[in-house]
């Protein structure tokens, strides 16, 4: 029972459809993974109850042969859904107490599809952050270890990333912004895809910038990837950004064979200062998509070096209007308030309770660059360079670019509180790799390729043409093959 939670999803699939296995089984073996590692912090509202009975409803679809792929898969759900009846906090204070009378569209989509919820997962703040330690909940911890030090699992998604990495669920969602996907999954040796937006419905997910979230799946390999997300993606009138457009079999997509595909190499993402090791695994990457019948193509994507201010603009810009709704009259955390205090003391002194200090200084920065006199000088700056960055990637793909390879990380994971206190620059520099493709709209992969000096896992990504997932999934199954990281954290929670 104890190695059933190392399974993929796509060898539970099988074993469950052959009746090696029970959904059950499954189940009680990765509630009893999810008790033991409490040191992780992964998990922050845990659903056994709801689980077992999941459980019981995918055995009887099972034994009926209405078994689709997520059928008896255990999974844990970024607290950023919205899920019925169970606490849906966004990681942060203000929203505590809080349990949806809705289900988010994902989630509806997983359950409706046979999956299993064994809780919610830790996450920074509204997804604020690269190091999940904007959590109300407090840090969640990379079961990758060096000595006695503690590790970031990366952020926002950093509870997926843990909970997949520790193998206490087979898969998880996350959501991406500026890399929430792709980060914490190269910081932890898993794979995670952030679609093209519009491919998922953003539905009951709570808002941090409206133009750029996109929730995608975080797995164990490549095809469970494809299978996850399948199963997530779809048109939904319930949201206006979502695209009207046919689903593929992204897991049938899956052949390995790449020959002939043109792969680009971004000049500008050689930044000064990057880490020899990242280089070396970027030039080895290349060389195993070489190998694998590619054609490498070195490209110019100009506007790149302004996508991290761009982004820091728009991101809080966009969050300082999602938040307002924040105020203590409906939902959520309400201050206690002075004889004499009115409406005004109300909402300054829940939103100062309420959110953490990186939610405060988002909001701040946003309020400011959306304000009379400065809206042009950033706001709208901001977004035509926006408008550049989508249109290098247009003519990248124009030019025969089927994808394009990067670093996911400008380094390994670092040590809890090590970044904690600086200079908040630094911390948004984890970015470096990963916001252009959120501002172009684009998807994007993280897959596991190597380890560092230190033994840490490190990753590359790839970024496809728009609602090309099926041919980047496949582009990564060929990358990952040839990569062959096996490696996993030795289990010390």
């Amino acid at each position: 029972m104890s190695d059933l939670p190392k399974l993929t999803i796509s060898a539970a699939r099988d074993a469950l459809r052959k009746g090696d296995l029970s959904a059950t089984e499954l189940t009680e073996a990765c509630l009893g993974a999810v008790e033991g590692a409490g040191a992780l912090n992964a998990f922050v509202h845990q659903t056994p109850d709801l689980a077992r009975q999941q459980a019981a409803d995918a055995d009887a679809r099972l034994k009926s042969g209405d078994a689709p792929d997520l059928c008896g898969i255990p999974l844990g759900i970024k607290d950023l859904f919205c899920t019925k009846g169970v606490p849906s906090q966004a990681g942060s204070n203000i929203l505590r107490g809080f349990r949806p009378e809705y289900e988010s569209t994902v989630t509806t989509r997983l359950f409706g599809a046979g999956a299993v919820m064994l809780g919610k997962l830790n996450m920074d703040e509204f997804a604020m952050g690269s190091s999940n330690e904007t959590s109300c909940y407090g840090d969640a911890v990379n079961p990758w270890k060096i000595d006695d030090r503690k590790l970031t699992p990366g952020g926002s998604s950093g509870g997926s990333a843990s909970a997949v990495a520790a193998d206490l669920c087979l898969g998880a969602t996350g959501t991406d912004t500026g890399g929430s996907i792709r980060q914490p999954a190269a910081f932890t040796g898993i794979t995670g895809i952030k679609p093209t937006y519009g491919r998922v419905s953003r539905w009951g997910i709570v808002a941090f910038a409206s133009s750029l979230d996109q929730a995608g799946p975080m797995t164990k390999d490549v095809r469970d990837a494809a299978i996850l997300l399948g199963a997530m993606s779809g048109h939904d009138p319930k949201d206006s950004t979502s695209a009207d457009l046919a689903v593929p079999d992204f897991e049938a997509a899956l052949t390995g064979d790449i020959r002939g595909k043109t792969i680009g190499i971004p000049k500008e993402y050689r930044m000064e200062g990057m880490p020899a090791e990242i280089e070396r695994l970027w030039a080895d990457g290349t060389a195993m998509l070489r190998d694998a019948g590619a054609r490498i193509a070195d490209i110019s994507l100009p506007h790149t070096r302004y996508a991290l201010p761009a982004y820091y603009v728009i991101a809080p810009a966009e969050a300082s209007s999602n938040l307002a709704r924040y105020d203590g009259v409906r939902f959520g955390h309400r201050a206690r308030l002075a004889q004499g205090d009115g409406i005004t003391e109300m909402y300054e002194k829940t939103r100062a309770e309420g959110f953490g200090h990186e939610v405060q200084r988002r909001v701040m920065v946003g309020t400011y660059v959306l304000s009379a006199g400065f809206y042009d000088a950033y706001y709208n700056r901001a977004r035509r360079v926006r408008a550049l960055i989508k249109r290098d990637f247009e003519e990248a793909f124009a030019a025969g670019v089927d994808a394009i390879l990067t670093p996911a990380t400008p380094s390994a994971a670092f040590g809890l509180g090590e970044m904690a206190d600086a200079d908040p620059i630094q911390m948004y520099l984890n970015d470096v790799f990963t916001v252009t493709v959120n501002l172009a709209g684009l998807p994007g992969i993280a897959v596991p390729a190597g380890l560092d000096a230190r033994g840490l896992p490190l990753g590359l990504q790839l970024i496809g043409r728009p609602w090309e997932e099926a041919d980047l999934l496949n582009i990564a199954y060929s990358l990952e093959a040839s990569a062959a990281f096996v490696s996993k954290p030795a289990k010390w929670w």
